[in-house]
């Protein structure tokens, strides 16, 4: 692996895991030190972090952590909600059945109460996230719910962990899924919809504790008038 590779690495993970907070200075001097690697594969992967929007250059030799506040979480999720809107349609057109009632299945018995359970919900959330890729079909879409869920990794660590919350995320994926493998399109995008409204309502209520989401926000709770609502799933 080359260095800047490594450098990008381990630095994208300690931002991600919030061990460099946001606001954290990043020295080009100090950190090619710490991380063993020279300037210039340091400067490549500062440069990689930059374009994540990641870091910000405060000056020449200086990076920092780029701050996330909950302005930046709602434009965040206006562009999660149009990609994985239109990846769950496209899902529901042209994705294999088979694998999203399979999925759906696995969500339906997973025990949140029970450590030892197999599949965890991260490895049915993560199986779900290839499978809504794959079967896409978009090079363009894939690149940019990549780069969307890179900050989203970042966000989710700023915000308290909910028990609640998981029990009715794996609900929502089981709808999403179950849609998906009815070949339900616009049912498979309102159910991404109602998904994706109460993670940013949790998440904002989490880090600021305030009713988070107002309609002129664009993540209404309620569907567009022209999508079906009496699916049961949906409302999960």
């Amino acid at each position: 692996m080359r260095a800047s590779d490594r450098a990008y690495r381990r630095l994208l993970d300690e931002i991600q895991s919030g061990a460099l907070a946001p606001g954290a200075v990043l020295g080009e001097v100090e950190q090619a030190a710490r991380l063993g690697v020279s300037r210039t594969p340091l400067r490549e992967a500062l440069g990689r972090l930059a374009a994540d929007g990641l870091v910000v250059q405060q000056s020449p030799r200086v990076t920092v952590v780029s701050e996330i506040d909950a302005d930046d979480i709602r434009e965040l999720f206006e562009v999660r909600r149009a990609l994985e809107e239109t990846a769950a349609r496209l899902a529901a057109q042209r994705g294999d059945a088979a694998a999203f009632a399979a999925l759906a299945d696995g969500f339906e018995r997973l025990r949140l109460d029970d450590v030892e359970s197999t599949p965890t919900h991260d490895d049915l959330f993560s199986r779900f996230d290839a499978e809504l890729d794959a079967s896409a079909s978009n090079d363009y879409l894939t690149s940019a719910l990549r780069t969307i869920r890179t900050h989203l990794v970042r966000v989710r660590r700023l915000a308290r962990e909910s028990p609640g919350r998981l029990s009715a995320a794996v609900a929502e994926h089981r709808a999403i899924a179950r849609a998906i493998a009815d070949g339900d399109a616009e049912r498979a995008a309102h159910a991404t919809h109602l998904h994706l409204y109460n993670a940013l309502e949790s998440i904002l209520d989490s880090i600021e504790g305030t009713r988070p989401v107002s309609v002129a926000s664009g993540m209404s709770a309620r569907p567009p008038r022209s999508q079906p609502t009496n699916s049961r799933e949906g409302a999960a």
